[in-house]
């Protein structure tokens, strides 16, 4: 297939670059800034692309058969708390990108967008999203390290999800676990729906190379068109 990633320098865009080649597909890396761009392979090109504008995104669609979206302020890879603090300052951006990339799939319906979103989305009970309670996201951030002001980049993240709800385009949400960081490739994960996996210890975490592994068996074998899913361990 040929696949395209924006984001691709990113903690997770990393890895599916080098997933994707893995498995013999065509990798189209797009970044705001090509100096960071640092794989080379002969089924790889780089680009620069700005995700807020639909018309340069609907430029770049003709050719892929796969947009994949890990869109972040900043790079979280090179500047964690320079996301952090801009997700904050303007938590619609990422509703934003969504109507952007949503706009520009309407030249090529065909073209499907696995979007990599956030976990605050996820319910801890039926129908009670995380993102709504505000004791219960200010205990999640504080167990993860990040500052209560992220509740709002948390909800800007939920908010991007209902913008995608809303289109009858061929786009998957994948709200990773509420942990995610460096691990290894299992190549093993478990998958859910609107509630979050947890393990044997009760904690929902994932690596960010087994969420490029999930990202791309969707790309594979398609299961969640038009809906969200979840992983974890």
């Amino acid at each position: 297939m040929f696949i395209g990633i924006i984001g691709a320098t990113g903690n997770v865009g990393r890895h599916l670059v080098g997933e994707a080649l893995a498995r013999d597909h065509h990798v189209t890396a797009f970044t705001r800034d090509l100096a960071r761009a640092g794989t080379d392979h002969e089924r790889l090109t780089w680009h620069e692309l700005d995700a807020f504008d639909s018309a340069a995104v609907a430029a770049r669609l003709p050719g892929l058969d796969v947009l994949i979206s890990c869109y972040q302020p900043g790079n979280a890879a090179t500047d964690f708390a320079g996301t952090v603090a801009q997700s904050i300052a303007d938590p619609t951006a990422y509703s934003t990108v969504a109507r952007a990339l949503l706009t520009a799939l309407g030249t090529r319906p065909r073209t499907r967008l696995l979007v990599l979103g956030g976990a605050g989305s996820l319910e801890y009970a039926p129908g009670k999203v995380v993102a709504d309670d505000e004791d219960r996201l200010h205990a999640a951030l504080d167990g993860l390290g990040l500052p209560r002001g992220y509740a709002a980049a948390v909800r800007g993240h939920r908010d991007a999800l209902n913008v995608y709800r809303t289109s009858n385009r061929l786009w998957t949400y994948l709200s990773p676990a509420e942990e995610i960081g460096p691990g290894e490739r299992t190549g093993r994960y478990r998958v859910g729906g609107d509630q979050p996996v947890v393990d044997e210890a009760g904690r929902s975490r994932i690596s960010f190379a087994d969420t490029a592994v999930a990202l791309l068996d969707e790309i594979e074998h398609p299961r969640f068109v038009q809906r969200r899913f979840t992983i974890g361990y």
